[in-house]
Formats: structure tokens, sequence, C-alpha cells
């Protein structure tokens, strides 16, 4: 069994879903990401979503947008961001999500790209802004390489393209909540749990839900309907409000982690 499976199969802590980080490599700097990733997984998060930066993150909002500008002032470029996977690697088999665009797959030749991945311990792709109509090059390196796909399931998504995203899904389908981009909410859409038995009537693959997910409140109600909870602005935002004094960004993460999962109870 691949290390996604098991992980939803086997949450930490006898949970009933897995608690999925997002941060985005580099951020503020390549020294202190590291230090991120390490605090995540020390914390008990089940998957780390990794987002590789990019200068156009359509699917991102601005603390998102923000994040990925630190990483690429501070030199972040592929080379790093496969190097963090490594770090990661040194201390935990925890799964390991690459969340990126396809510009920065096809520009380093997909077969390649996958093949890099896979090496340095990534176990799947997301990659945003690639729908599975044109995604068959992807498909083939992935498989090729067996790393996991993650594909989108939005709001207005109808059943007969759930199939088809369903069909060519290896990892797990993310479901987004809410129409836009990523950031925090103060509440969560009404129909999660609806919206998540629909896309289970076609997926025998895990289902995690992302987007305006900032609260302990939140993950609880969410871990009630998916398999998963996806968690970004809320900790990308612990970086962001420490950026004058960097020694706190590890004890901010470190307890907003631990609040967060604690919905998991």
């Amino acid at each position: 069994m691949d290390r996604i499976a098991h992980q939803f199969a086997h949450p930490g802590n006898g949970h009933k879903a897995c608690f999925v980080a997002y941060i985005c490599a580099g951020d503020p700097d390549y020294e202190t990401s590291v230090k991120v990733c390490r605090t995540l997984v020390e914390g008990g998060i089940d998957v780390l979503e990794i987002g590789v930066p990019f200068s156009d993150p359509l699917a991102d909002g601005l603390t998102n947008q923000l994040a990925a500008q630190r990483a690429l002032e501070a030199g972040a470029n592929q080379d790093a961001v496969f190097n963090l996977v490594r770090e990661v690697r040194k201390i935990s088999e925890i799964p390991i999500i690459f969340y990126t665009y396809y510009n920065l797959v096809y520009s380093q030749g997909v077969d390649a790209y996958v093949k890099r991945a896979k090496e340095a311990g990534v176990d799947g792709i997301l990659t945003l802004d690639l729908p599975p109509e044109e995604a068959g090059e992807m498909l083939e390196a992935c498989s090729r390489y067996d790393v996991k796909t993650v594909f989108i399931v939005a709001p207005t998504t109808p059943p007969e393209r759930i199939e088809l995203i369903a069909g060519v899904t290896s990892g797990f389908i993310y479901y987004v909540s809410r129409l836009g981009v990523t950031g925090e909410r103060a509440s969560l859409a009404d129909d999660i749990a609806q919206s998540v038995t629909e896309i289970k009537k076609h997926a025998n693959c895990p289902v995690v839900v992302g987007f305006g997910i900032s609260t302990a409140a939140h993950v609880a109600e969410v871990a009630q309907a998916a398999d998963g909870v996806v968690v970004g602005s809320a900790l990308v935002n612990c970086i962001a409000r420490n950026l004058d004094d960097k020694s706190k960004i590890i004890s901010d993460l470190a307890a907003k982690t631990a609040e967060l999962t604690s919905g998991l109870q």
C-alpha cells in the first residue's frame, strides 16, 4: 500500500479523518521553510501539501500569493523545492503532495519532472490548472513512476464530470468547498456533507475538503463528512504575521497546528 492510501486508511491518533497541511516551499526563506515542515510533521499532521512557488498562482488568494512572492524573492527555485522534500524525508514517511501549476511541470519536461519528484520522495501531484482531458502526458508519467494523481472537484462540477475526474484520480479528490480562490473564511459552505456524499457515489478514492477552513470548529465539521481536511492560509498566516521576528514563526505555527488538529478529536 502506498503512503497516501495507508495514511487515509489509518489517520493519526485514531482520528476519523486526515489533517492535510499546506505551506509554500521556501516561505519566507529556505532555512525557515525546513523548520516549518518539521514543525508541522512533529505537530501531528497526516499529509504535507507543499506549494511550489509560482509567479502567477491563479488559484491562490492573497495570503498564498504573497507566500509565493516571498519565496521567489528569497531565491526559491525548482532545486530548492526538491531539496525541501528530501529534508522532510530525512525525518518522516508522511505523504507529500506537490501543489503546483502546469507551466512549472511542462517547462522541465513532464516525464523528467515526475521522475525527479518521485526520486525526491513526492507521493502525489496536484496540478491546479491541468484538466483531466488534457492530462494524458502527465497521467502516463505518474503511472510510470508510481506518483499518485490528485484532481479538483468544484461546487459547480456536474456528476458526469465528477465521474471523469474520479476515473483518473489515483491519490485523492480535492473538493474545493467554495468558488474562487484560497483564503481563510469566517464560515463554511452549507452543503459540504451533501457534496462529499455526491462525489463518493462516483469515486473509490479518498475525498478531502479545502478552501476556507481556518478554525478547529471548521475542522471538526468537515471531518464528519470527508476523509481529509485541508488547511492552508491559516497556517501560512503564522509565517506572514511574524516576518519581523522569524523566531516567533515556529512557536506560532506549532500552536496553530495544535489548535486546528484538536478539531479532529
